[in-house]
């Protein structure tokens, strides 16, 4: 029986293969295939080997290449430096407010605004603009906004007679700042997400829920968001990685302080690998972010997206 069942679909693979090359997609994939696997090789797939190489070194990054073996000292110190794991502390809260905060709020939008008219393509556009705008240009705006000298911050703290405040400078507003600058930044993202799956969903089912009595509440709850799922799943994986990944707006922001208060996993890695010329050091952050980021991604595509698309 075994044989039965394997033989038809042996037979199959070479008649597959010439069709392939008779469509010339065989030919396309030979072309496109070896300068992709180069540049992988050349960006992606070496520089992960030798970060993980100078991990297990103690190098300023000068001279020939490192020759100070110290081996998983780097990693041991990780685990007993406090702003190492203040930082991984801050990275996680970045993702749960991306979670919590960032998708909600784009959905929400997305409901109230997917609709094809003027007005929603206006404020469509209003809300994508941050996401478009440069990481660094968002930061030294929102950073003039917060200047307590010179920004908008002080213009009202001068106008209401009160002392001048410097949110970006004190431990406790610093981070709450970063919050909502993260989440006015990458809200539209998601948003334009969500509206394009709810653009998808077909009208006569929507008409027909209302036809038989649907309030636009049970519409929403029972119809558009069950819809989503695709759109949430796709939307969620980009805001955990995006949020591993924040740098561009700490250095401009904060830079980390004040006291290494608002470092996240990467803004470390810059500041006390790269800046303090520690690239052994550095090299062990980059790899715990390697891990953390694989691990999530197999998982989530895995045990997420795989029943998804079942």
């Amino acid at each position: 029986m075994a044989h039965t069942h394997t033989a038809p679909a042996a037979a199959s693979r070479p008649s597959r293969l010439r069709k392939a090359m008779r469509d010339g997609r065989l030919t396309t994939i030979l072309f496109f295939l070896p300068p992709a696997l180069m540049l992988f090789t050349l960006f992606v797939f070496m520089p992960l080997l030798e970060g993980a190489w100078y991990s297990g070194f103690k190098w300023s990054g000068y001279g020939e290449g490192p020759t100070d073996w110290v081996g998983s000292r780097n990693f041991e110190r990780l685990t007993k430096h406090s702003t190492f794991m203040r930082s991984f502390n801050n990275t996680l809260v970045f993702v749960g407010v991306a979670l919590l905060l960032q998708i909600p709020l784009g959905m929400a939008m997305a409901l109230l605004i997917y609709r094809k008219s003027k007005s929603n393509t206006f404020f469509r556009l209003v809300f994508f603009v941050p996401f478009i705008l440069a990481e660094v240009a968002t930061g030294l705006i929102w950073s003039f906004i917060f200047d307590g000298d010179y920004g908008v911050t002080s213009i009202f703290t001068t106008w209401f007679g009160w002392e001048q405040v410097y949110p970006l400078a004190d431990r406790t507003w610093a981070m709450p700042v970063l919050l909502l600058v993260f989440v006015w930044k990458y809200f539209g993202f998601h948003m334009m997400i969500f509206i394009a799956a709810l653009q998808s969903i077909p009208d006569d089912l929507i008409e027909a829920a209302r036809i038989d009595g649907g309030t636009p509440w049970q519409i929403t709850r029972y119809i558009q968001i069950p819809m989503l799922k695709p759109a949430i799943v796709v939307s969620v994986f980009f805001a955990v990685v995006g949020s591993l990944q924040l740098f561009d707006l700490i250095i401009p922001l904060t830079r980390g302080g004040p006291s290494n208060t608002t470092h996240t996993l990467v803004s470390y890695l810059y500041n006390f690998g790269l800046v303090r010329q520690k690239v052994g050091f550095g090299s062990s952050v980059g790899v715990v972010l390697f891990i953390v980021s694989f691990v999530f991604a197999f998982s989530y595509r895995r045990f997420v997206m795989r029943q998804g698309e079942k």
